[in-house]
């Protein structure tokens, strides 16, 4: 393959990309996020991951009032160079904006979630709640497993510090009043 060939995307600008270019770029992989202004791409999920995905949109869904919508697997753009996509969001209805919306704002979260991926686990630990946090987003879990069985980690922001605290782990079920009533059997992950 000739450098003619390779798509525009795999060599990026002198400044990095920006939010904006995921909408342009021809061809980009799915999933495909921007972090520090450099494509991610993502690579084929485990069961673990996907069967987390639908225990949590459901759950998540099936509780949240309907000031709240939940998506799975949308962007966000946190930035000018900043466009990940976490697992699962929640936010304001009001920031619905039509059904070709390819990406929320941080302003329009009220959680995040990531499902750790042995491929990602520096991203999905460190690096997305640590934009997630300075971006202002008030919720934020982070989802393990320990041999196939999920353990939820809750976080919420400390605003003076633009951090995350841990509030709360959760194993078999996630039962919280915030951001709102939440209740979640995670042994459920065993009938799907």
């Amino acid at each position: 393959m000739t450098n003619s060939e390779l798509p525009d995307w795999l060599i990026p600008p002198p400044e990095g990309f920006h939010a904006e270019d995921l909408d342009h770029l021809p061809d980009l992989p799915a999933h495909t996020e921007l972090i520090d202004g450099s494509l991610v791409l993502v690579s084929p999920q485990k069961d673990f991951h996907t069967l987390m995905l639908s225990l949590l949109e459901n759950g998540l869904r099936r509780t949240a009032p309907g000031d709240l919508r939940v998506r799975r697997e949308m962007s966000v753009i946190l930035g000018p160079r900043q466009r990940p996509e976490p697992d699962v969001i929640v936010f304001h209805a009001t920031a619905l904006r039509g059904p070709d919306v390819t990406a929320y704002r941080a302003e329009d979260l009220v959680l995040a979630v990531e499902v750790v991926s042995p491929e990602s686990e520096e991203r999905d630990r460190k690096r997305k709640p640590s934009l997630y946090a300075e971006a202002g987003i008030p919720h934020f879990w982070l989802v393990e497993s320990s041999e196939g069985r999920p353990t939820v980690n809750v976080y919420e922001l400390d605003p003076a510090t633009r951090s995350y605290v841990l509030s709360s782990s959760h194993h078999d079920r996630v039962r919280l009043t915030a951001p709102f009533d939440i209740d979640i059997d995670l042994t459920e992950i065993d009938r799907l």
